[in-house]
């Protein structure tokens, strides 16, 4: 068995069998896509967000085993290694109380204690400790010596040994520490001279600001924590002071002896200058961590929305990027997202081409067959879609073929239409051409676009440029992973980025597969990966069944039946005296199968649950479908809100505390977490999901700081 088993079974309260089977998939290179997947049986049906989950904690677990081995090592060679000492650390897996043990004996700077007891000085402090000794001031002479010249320094150098030694007992800090955990208050405080510039007027609510650490939001702690780092403001984590002091005094004084006064000053000493800014230190790094966790979960529940947003497929899309002064830059797309054409259209004030751009976009719509329209939600978005709207009436006069129009978020369409992928794909358009691209294809796929755009530019985050940024970047890859796997992937038309995150790809195979696609043409089947370099079998095991093959010969290329599990459901065709392709088409002969009959080696009846699900829908993609949506006409700018409007809006972004909703002012309103519903709500996404067509009420209307306050209780 694993060493880690039982402890992530009992942290994670999983079975034990079904966490060590995960482990062992683990260590044979299966990704968690994979496991979840194609190995039910084994793992007891753990989902992906287990498996990461047990993934996560393994790494962390190896991290602290390695600690180990180094503390290990280091009171072994001062040798002060005891048997008793050797069984606490290995039973440890406490990372802060395993650093206490480490404490006393991890090689620190020369500090004052240090210097004292090299002095010689550390026998008189055991002695003062003891607090027996009637005259210390006697005892003390005789350790005078050296560089101690009188009684005075004598008696610091063994009080400064005292304040370290409790500064560094285990029993000292965690008395301490749970005096933070139940008492600690955060405190901010605005820098006077900052306080009325620009830049801090974001801050005002925590000019002068306090709140029990423990019931501190992660949203409102990472907003201190920016102000701290911008220099607007000054943050400190504190507790009872006293209460600390009596608790330690308690654990180290005793009778009433001429040393206690020494011992009560060192106590003070150690607890002021070395243990609470020690304990500080720790709670403020820790409450940064679980602020970093909540900050990069939300984010990860926003981007897992997004990329699993509905998709309108594969259709033939006209991209708008709006703009003003510089015109609207229009491009049109085939149904597999191939630029066709492109060019500027200058509806709008100050060029003001109305009637010009009007037969231009009438004549692309006629000339490239235009399915529907994809129009960015930046600058002009709503003008720019208004001129559409006129534009598809006029031809509905003339035609009646049906064109949808969709607005479309912009977020990150600049990052990529300016990044070495898009320069590579369009070499010679400019940033706003490959722009427009973007915008035109997120419509047909979010997914497949935006696995291009680094995700912290995509605008779905809560402070992500304040959280621990590896952490942040291994979870939110590792999210697009899941989305990506969870919906599957066209074979012959994915592009590079997005094969690069199919189970068991990787950047190289992505490549190698999409330069063997240009050489030999499309795939025709899943067997035709193993012609591809470097894709060898065990490869080849952990992303066959998430590429899909449109029109392939053997009906499974195109679905999420795995090729190890062909022979079962050619099994099934020919018990039934059929083909695969009209076992897929023939609900009665599906219907007839009884799945106990086939369950045998590691194919067990999840697996085939799994294969039965897939018969029905073969290929299937989980996601919604899209809708069309439409803003209030008469409301177009903050100024034209007036409190108690009732206004269709778009969820944004969500957050901790809150939804974000669009109403088509060019300014997000937010919806508070209290306002959501007339019910309590404990997480915004049991509520609302992103671009979720919502009815919101205006509350209040901040002009200064451009903030919009929104209802959607009793709407």
């Amino acid at each position: 068995m694993n060493i880690f088993t039982q402890i992530i079974a009992k942290e994670l309260q999983l079975p034990q069998e079904g966490v060590e089977n995960t482990l062992r998939l683990l260590d044979e290179g299966c990704t968690i896509p994979f496991i979840s997947r194609y190995r039910k049986e084994r793992t007891g049906g753990l989902d992906e967000i287990k498996i990461a989950n047990i993934a996560d904690l393994w790494e962390r677990l190896k991290e602290t085993q390695k600690r180990k081995e180094t503390i290990i090592k280091t009171i072994t060679g001062q040798g002060k290694m005891t048997d008793e000492l050797q069984r606490r650390i290995d039973a440890m897996w406490n990372v802060t109380e395993l650093e206490d043990i480490y404490l006393p004996f991890k090689p620190k700077r020369r500090t004052r204690a240090q210097v004292a007891r090299e002095q010689g000085l550390e026998p008189l402090a055991d002695i003062l400790l003891m607090q027996r000794e009637q005259n210390p001031k006697k005892v003390a002479e005789r350790f005078i010596r050296g560089e101690v010249k009188d009684i005075d320094g004598v008696l610091q150098g063994a009080m400064d040994i005292i304040a370290e030694t409790v500064s560094e007992d285990e029993k000292s800090r965690q008395q301490v520490r749970n005096m933070f955990s139940r008492n600690a208050v955060i405190r901010s405080k605005v820098v006077a001279k900052k306080k009325d510039t620009d830049e801090a007027a974001k801050f005002s609510d925590y000019f002068d600001f306090s709140e029990p650490l423990r019931r501190c939001s992660s949203h409102r702690l990472l907003a201190m924590r920016r102000g701290e780092t911008e220099g607007i403001l000054r943050v400190s984590i504190s507790t009872d002071d006293e209460q600390c002091i009596d608790r330690l005094e308690r654990q180290y004084l005793r009778g009433y002896s001429a040393c206690r006064q020494y011992v009560e000053e060192a106590v003070k000493d150690g607890y002021k200058r070395l243990l609470c800014p020690s304990i500080e230190t720790e709670f403020a790094a820790l409450s940064k961590e679980q602020a970093d966790d909540e900050a990069i979960k939300v984010f990860k529940e926003n981007l897992r929305q997004l990329l699993l947003a509905a998709p309108l497929g594969q259709k033939r899309v006209l991209g708008i990027d709006p703009g003003f002064r510089t015109g609207c830059k229009v491009v049109c797309l085939d149904a597999q997202g191939n630029l066709l054409h492109h060019e500027a259209i200058f509806p709008h004030p100050p060029v003001n081409h109305r009637m010009q751009a009007t037969m231009h976009l009438q004549q692309m719509i006629s000339d490239y067959g235009i399915e529907a329209i994809a129009i960015g939600n930046g600058t002009a978005s709503r003008e720019t879609r208004q001129f559409v709207e006129e534009v598809l009436s006029e031809k509905l006069q003339n035609d009646d073929t049906k064109v949808g129009l969709y607005v479309v978020s912009e977020d990150g369409a600049s990052i990529y239409s300016a990044s070495k992928l898009a320069r590579e794909e369009f070499p010679d358009k400019d940033v706003t051409v490959r722009g427009a691209v973007s915008i035109g294809r997120r419509l047909m796929d979010p997914l497949a676009e935006l696995v291009k755009i680094d995700p912290k530019s995509i605008g779905v985050g809560q402070y992500q440029h304040d959280v621990d940024q590896a952490k942040l970047k291994h979870s939110l890859d590792q999210t697009v992973e899941l989305c990506v796997n969870s919906v599957g992937v066209d074979l012959n038309t994915a592009s590079q980025q997005l094969l690069t995150y199919v189970s068991g790809v990787g950047a190289t195979l992505a490549k190698n597969i999409v330069d063997y696609r240009k050489e030999h043409g499309a795939f025709t089947n899943r067997e035709q990966l193993k012609k591809v370099a470097r894709l060898g079998p065990a490869s080849f095991e952990q992303c066959a069944g998430f590429l899909r093959i449109r029109n392939a010969k053997n009906p499974l290329d195109n679905s999420a039946v795995h090729p190890e599990s062909y022979s079962v459901v050619e099994k099934m065709a020919e018990d039934c005296g059929c083909t695969v392709s009209e076992l897929i088409s023939n609900k009665e002969k599906r219907d007839s199968i009884d799945i106990n009959r086939y369950v045998g080696g590691r194919i067990g009846l999840p697996t085939l649950n799994d294969i039965m699900s897939e018969l029905e829908k073969p290929g299937r993609d989980p996601r919604q479908h899209i809708e069309e949506f439409d803003f209030d006409p008469n409301v177009k700018e903050i100024d034209d809100l007036v409190e108690g409007m009732v206004l269709p809006g778009i969820v944004t972004n969500i957050t901790n505390f809150g939804a974000f909703v669009d109403i088509g002012v060019h300014q997000d309103g937010l919806v508070h977490i209290s306002q959501l519903a007339n019910h309590y709500v404990k997480d915004p996404n049991d509520v609302v999901h992103l671009h979720q067509h919502v009815t919101v009420k205006v509350t209040a209307i901040d002009h200064r700081r451009n903030r919009i306050s929104l209802s959607m209780k009793d709407v």
